[in-house]
């Protein structure tokens, strides 16, 4: 009698368990924001976003990258990442410093500059330098093209090429009236004051271009800058961080995800993510659950014609690469 009655309590728990995971998993999530521009609809083809404006098609960062990629290739999204310089301007460049993409330490190799910048102190930092001081050099000048040529590295104008530093107004400045519908991912690379100060200084910009106000998604690294744009500019979007996305995942896979209350509008994430052992994260499952709150799922950095085409098969909603002209090839074999 007693065994019976212990076989019925854990039936019992065992019933009520699976009753609890079934109820979690069928109740709709609230969406974490009505509209989400970052989001494609049933059945259509994921996004293209120029990674740094495309850095295997044109010099990364530049405003030759990002026009070709939106005039010629004609991509959805710009992608890239904000410093702010010593005099308060916002600029687009992918490292802390910038020896390894312009001739600021003159003639040098790559391989010399890579061999200088093991020094830290050898560095120059775009948090010391001034905009103007920034616009004296080719960030077109270490750029290397398929056939293995540097077809910019003696261009006599480099603002007329578009070859200069790109600030946050220029780029906004160069397409709002031509393509309204653009969208944005940025990622704020300061922290602490300064990348309070870098928030502050993109909703400035977005005030001057309200078209792109809606159309913009803002992550960062830095938790007190995460903080300062929840708190102070709730009305721009924001990617998830680190911690966010990890959290996200994990209440993925034990089915409890009705109880995450990230907020985050777009998930970025690679394909995979190494931790010792090799974490998949292509998952279909995982892009259904983040569309269950309308949050739009981004892979990045995806640069081959296999990987772009697994993920248009599996239903997310961008693919952030460095060839969006490839991209652009694999997807007009689906059309």
């Amino acid at each position: 009698m007693k065994k019976k009655r212990t076989l019925c309590i854990l039936a019992i728990l065992l019933s009520s368990l699976l009753l609890f995971f079934l109820v979690v998993n069928l109740i709709p999530p609230a969406p974490v924001v009505e509209e989400n521009p970052f989001r494609v609809g049933k059945g259509e083809l994921p996004m293209i976003a120029a990674h740094r404006g495309g850095s295997i098609n044109n010099p990364e960062n530049t405003m030759l990258a990002f026009r070709e990629a939106v005039y010629t290739v004609d991509v959805d999204i710009l992608e890239s990442d904000l410093y702010l310089t010593k005099d308060g301007h916002l600029v687009y460049n992918h490292d802390a410093y910038i020896d390894r993409t312009c001739n600021v330490n003159g003639d040098l190799s790559a391989e010399e500059v890579r061999e200088l910048c093991r020094e830290e102190s050898n560095r120059h930092y775009i948090r010391d330098m001034t905009l103007e001081e920034l616009r004296q050099y080719n960030f077109g000048y270490y750029f290397t093209d398929a056939e293995g040529n540097r077809p910019y590295r003696d261009v006599a104008d480099p603002a007329a090429m578009g070859l200069q530093i790109a600030t946050v107004e220029q780029l906004f400045s160069e397409f709002a009236e031509s393509h309204p519908d653009l969208l944005f991912i940025v990622e704020i690379k300061d922290g602490g004051e300064r990348g309070i100060e870098a928030c502050r200084l993109l909703d400035e910009a977005l005030s001057q271009y309200p078209v792109y106000r809606d159309r913009i998604v803002v992550g960062t690294f830095h938790p007190e800058v995460e903080e300062e744009l929840a708190r102070t500019y709730p009305h721009l979007l924001h990617g998830a961080s680190t911690s966010s996305a990890a959290a996200f995942y994990v209440t993925h896979l034990l089915g409890v995800n009705l109880f995450y209350d990230g907020d985050f509008a777009c998930l970025q994430i690679p394909m995979s993510y190494d931790l010792g052992i090799t974490v998949p994260l292509d998952l279909r499952s995982l892009i259904r659950r983040a569309h269950r709150r309308n949050m739009a799922v981004q892979y990045w950095t995806i640069s081959t014609a296999e990987e772009m085409r697994e993920l248009i098969e599996l239903g997310c909603d961008c693919i952030m690469t460095d060839d969006p002209a490839l991209m652009k090839q694999v997807l007009e074999e689906y059309q």
